[in-house]
């Protein structure tokens, strides 16, 4: 019987990061694992000054929107262009934001939509300055024993009285507006994700297609799947019974002696042979070794059996069946290609999970060449598809080729 399948490679859940962070090296807040690296000074000093940036240029490009907006000449090219260059500012200094390519009057409504918000973000960092700007001087004045006036004729000399009453509303101000940057920043990925993104229906349709396309790749694969072992069968199992029937009937004819023993001992091998073909077409129906020691005993079996070194890397761990299953094929078909149809001399594969992923990569140091489109290539791609993940070959020719599929399992 399977064995229960424990929390994937890198999901999150009360002890952090599975295999692939030191212990305490990260820490749960709200649900979300946090490297601690993300949360030292200079961590957050750098992802602030960041986040200045991208306000400042997501300002200015503000102010520069109205103008370019009226100009009456390529008003769909400029708008396209506008929105572009914002969302790349954010994904640049804010953080990632995916967005399909929108129609001009969605990036239109967006740019008008944006235009206050750039405003803010300017506005923001202004108050900061004069935070900055006044603190300083204070400071200096008190430092220096000189005078200091907000305005013009109302001078006043700073002593410890006036810095006591004004540095804790002074630190308090700065610090509300620098988290401020962060929050504009945060409203700047929010409403590009929410104008120029799809919305629920079509994402809704877009899904639902997906699913259909997927549950049709199924059908096919696993009709491909079945003809496949057919043709093991018929070609390779079938024939060797056929064979062997045959010289077990012609030492039967033959009585006894030297030629029936010599057809006796062709029928041995020829019985050996029979089994040794059905456990290769048992390993290419369903590995045995992934229910007694999951994945990476499966890996290390497919590895003894090949004639070309394969070097292994494999997060220790057991994930879910079907994970596991996909991933074996995909590793099975790239090494059988690497050593038939490539001709390596060396092979590598290397599974490794995070955020809930499990990626495998599998290369070579062969001719290259692979056709994606291929039925063994494309049988896998079907494959890792209907479990939601994504497939990938770079094999040009000359090599080196890369085979990557990349499963979800949380």
């Amino acid at each position: 019987m399977r064995r229960p399948a424990r929390p994937c490679w890198g999901r999150p859940h009360a002890g952090g990061a599975a295999n692939l962070r030191s212990p305490g090296s990260t820490r749960r807040y709200r649900g979300r694992v946090i490297h601690t690296d993300e949360l030292s000074a200079g961590a957050v000093a750098g992802s602030w000054g960041r986040a200045v940036v991208g306000v400042l240029l997501g300002g200015l490009l503000a102010l520069a929107t109205p103008p370019l907006l009226l100009w009456p000449v390529g008003r769909d090219r400029l708008a396209l262009a506008l929105a572009a260059t914002q969302v790349r500012l954010i994904t640049r200094w804010h953080g990632p934001v995916h967005v399909p390519r929108p129609a001009p009057a969605r990036c239109r409504r967006y740019l008008l939509l944006r235009w206050p918000v750039g405003l803010l973000g300017l506005g923001v960092l202004a108050l900061l300055l004069v935070c900055l700007v006044v603190g300083a001087s204070m400071l200096s004045a008190f430092l220096l024993d000189g005078d200091w006036a907000l305005v013009e004729d109302s001078r006043e000399r700073v002593g410890p009285a006036l810095l006591l009453v004004s540095a804790p509303t002074g630190a308090m101000l700065t610090f509300v507006t620098a988290a401020g940057v962060f929050g504009v920043g945060t409203l700047d990925r929010w409403l590009a994700a929410e104008a120029l993104g799809a919305g629920d229906r079509a994402l809704l349709r877009r899904r639902v297609a997906e699913l259909t396309t997927t549950r049709a790749d199924v059908v096919d694969a696993v009709n491909d799947e079945r003809r496949r072992i057919e043709r093991d069968l018929h070609d390779g199992v079938q024939q060797r019974v056929v064979a062997l029937g045959v010289l077990v009937g012609r030492a039967h004819r033959a009585g006894g002696g030297d030629r029936a023993r010599d057809l006796l001992e062709q029928a041995l091998v020829v019985s050996q042979e029979t089994i040794a073909e059905l456990r290769q077409v048992a390993l290419r129906v369903y590995p045995s070794a992934l229910d007694a020691g999951g994945l990476p005993a499966a890996l290390e079996a497919l590895a003894e059996r090949s004639t070309t070194p394969v070097a292994l890397r494999v997060d220790p761990g057991r994930l879910p069946a079907a994970v596991e299953v996909a991933l074996y094929f995909v590793a099975s078909e790239a090494v059988t290609n690497a050593v038939k149809h490539a001709g390596a001399t060396r092979v590598e594969v290397v599974v490794a999970g995070r955020d809930g992923r499990v990626e495998l990569s599998v290369s070579d140091d062969g001719a290259g060449g692979a056709d994606p489109a291929g039925p063994g290539l494309s049988g896998l791609a079907r494959r890792v598809l209907a479990a939601d993940g994504v497939f990938g070959v770079d094999s040009p020719v000359g090599g080196p080729t890369v085979v990557r599929a990349v499963l979800p399992c949380g």
